[in-house]
């Protein structure tokens, strides 16, 4: 291209950035929903082209040393690239999105926006148990992210364009543009406003459309019921049970699995090398347990599963097993697929038993608990009913099945919920104490910083002097304490209260002879400015105090009271609720 035309095209692309920057905010949205929803329906789309095309060339291997040897070798390959080249390395990522949402403005990494997906091309491809879904949300939050960053976006803004990103991965992937809305309200950004909804929905709706332009609309698991009877319902509460069960051990399994294998295997390639091991022993005896899974559970659904209720059970046990192995051994995916392949296996299974114990109760088809045991896994893993519910919908076109699909979604999750409070994506968040939703005290707390409440209008006092020398010091001061510091290494080295010297004012032989040293409180609880509100929070409940010093490296930098911190957070609140 000629230099003046690439002149004229920068000035162009300068230009309209530059209206994008200073336009309205909801127009600014608006525009920010189509560029992102369409950039990462395209990374949807790329990355189901080349899980098709790998899954055709590995197909056509026959030999079973390479069968065996494929997941090691893609598992291998995974962590070499991201941990060693692209330096990624963070699991399937879905709990990184939502720790940059909650805790960091929206900001996600740049090189996210690939890494994730050449994982799972590589460790999905050659026979690891993931599913394709969370590597492309994370792609596309991390193509919203680093957009609204080059517009100067502020906070909101670039939240709800990491959030649309998000959404319009998962429509794409899953011809679901309601699903992509809801998964993304309900499970990353946990907050149904209506400034992250518009580029959301925005942004779901032409994630969807590249999905529908490139590879037709088509729904995966296309289903036509004849009816729902009032058994049909009821069967559901004890399959909700039986999903509520499977979805504990799943994450259990899941949560373990990666323990384990750190704590055994300290080598992140050795790992990967012995996980890869076991998948693919595993999965050469047992094929549908390989990669997504999407073929075993179209096989359920039309009706053209020949094999018995002990090959079933086997597939569910197998397929937690493995997905955990695939994941916890450094492979790149993500939950949905495999929970799509347990959760209707596991409705097939329970029809079936009940059609064997039961003869004389009137269930519908095998493949409406099929489709009900989907959603159940779905919503238990995931902690999300409606994301489960209306992702079995979209993807199979249920929609007359609605009310059992409800029911389960709603009853799993409950249940889900007293033994296990959080889901796979929020658990390691909240164990770290990084999982703040919006419009929460511990949100609202984790946006404030502590630099923002330092008081630092004190008057210092060293140790060694005597009382009466303090006076004028209290006289001038606004203060009614007064922090003690060494004048020779400026170390902290207590408070003193002026309440503590009223005893002493109006005695001149105590005035004349008594030190500051003597009457100060040394053992006071400090605080750092690399604390969190929680935690200051915590030490003044902790010490019943109205003010704390804050102290680094032996050094007194300020002061923090209670009343600022109040009064910053009603400003925050105020902030945060007025969308």
């Amino acid at each position: 291209m000629p230099q003046n035309k690439l002149t004229k095209l920068r000035s162009i692309l300068a230009g309209g950035r530059q209206i994008l920057v200073n336009t309205d905010p909801r127009f600014k949205l608006t525009v920010i929903g189509l560029i992102v929803g369409l950039t990462s329906g395209l990374a949807a789309i790329g990355l189901n082209f080349g899980l098709k095309y790998f899954h055709h060339l590995f197909h056509e291997i026959d030999s079973m040393q390479w069968k065996i040897l494929l997941p090691v070798i893609g598992l291998f390959t995974t962590v070499v690239l991201l941990k060693y080249i692209i330096r990624d390395f963070d699991g399937h990522g879905l709990p990184e999105v939502i720790h940059s949402i909650t805790l960091k403005g929206g900001n996600v990494k740049f090189r996210s926006s690939f890494s994730k997906l050449l994982g799972s091309l590589i460790t999905i491809s050659t026979g690891g148990s993931a599913g394709p879904e969370a590597p492309v949300v994370v792609s596309g939050a991390a193509i919203g992210s680093n957009f609204a960053r080059f517009l100067k976006a502020d906070e909101k803004i670039k939240i709800a364009v990491t959030g649309s990103g998000a959404a319009a991965a998962i429509a794409a992937i899953f011809n679901a543009p309601i699903t992509g809305i809801i998964f993304t309200m309900e499970v990353i950004i946990g907050d149904w406003a209506s400034i992250y909804m518009l580029p959301v929905a925005i942004a779901s709706v032409t994630g969807t459309e590249i999905s529908r332009l490139l590879n037709g609309n088509q729904i995966p698991f296309a289903l036509h019921l004849k009816f729902v009877s009032v058994y049909d319902i009821g069967a559901t509460i004890g399959l909700a049970v039986v999903c509520a069960l499977i979805s504990i051990l799943f994450i259990k399994t899941l949560r373990n699995s990666s323990i384990y294998l750190e704590r055994y295997f300290k080598n992140a390639l050795v790992k990967a090398t012995v996980g890869g091991l076991l998948v693919g022993l595993i999965s050469f005896q047992v094929p549908v347990i390989r990669g997504e899974g999407y073929e075993f559970v179209q096989q359920l659904i039309s009706g053209h599963f020949a094999s018995g209720a002990g090959f079933i059970f086997l597939v569910i046990f197998l397929k937690i097993v493995v997905t955990s192995v695939t994941l916890g051994a450094g492979g790149a995916g993500g939950v949905f697929a495999p929970a799509l392949v347990i959760g209707s296996a596991s409705g097939y299974l329970f029809c079936t038993i009940i059609n064997l114990f039961f003869p004389e109760i009137p269930l519908n088809e095998l493949a409406l608990f099929a489709l009900i045991g989907m959603t159940g896994v779905i919503s238990g893993t995931l902690n999300a009913p409606l994301t489960g519910m209306f992702l079995t919908i979209e993807i199979t076109g249920g929609y007359d099945a609605i009310l059992p699909l409800l029911l389960v979604a709603f009853l799993t999750s409950a249940l889900v919920k007293i033994v296990e409070k959080h889901s796979i994506y929020h658990y390691e968040l909240a164990k770290k104490g990084f999982l703040h939703r919006p419009r929460t005290d511990g949100r609202i707390l984790a946006d404030i910083k502590p630099l923002e409440l330092l008081e630092q209008d004190l008057i210092t006092i060293p140790p060694v002097l005597l009382l009466r020398d303090i006076i004028p010091t209290i006289k001038k001061s606004k203060r009614n304490y007064f922090p003690v510091v060494d004048e020779n290494d400026g170390r902290f080295c207590g408070m003193v209260y002026f309440n503590d010297l009223k005893e002493f004012i109006f005695n001149a032989e105590m005035l004349n002879t008594i030190l500051v040293e003597e009457v100060m409180h040394s053992d006071l609880t400090t605080i750092t400015l690399a604390d969190n509100l929680n935690e200051i929070q915590n030490k003044f409940e902790m010490t019943k105090s109205w003010s704390l010093p804050v102290v680094e490296d032996g050094k007194f930098r300020g002061l923090i009271s209670k009343a600022t911190m109040l009064d910053l957070y009603r400003k925050e609140l105020r902030v945060q609720t007025e969308n």
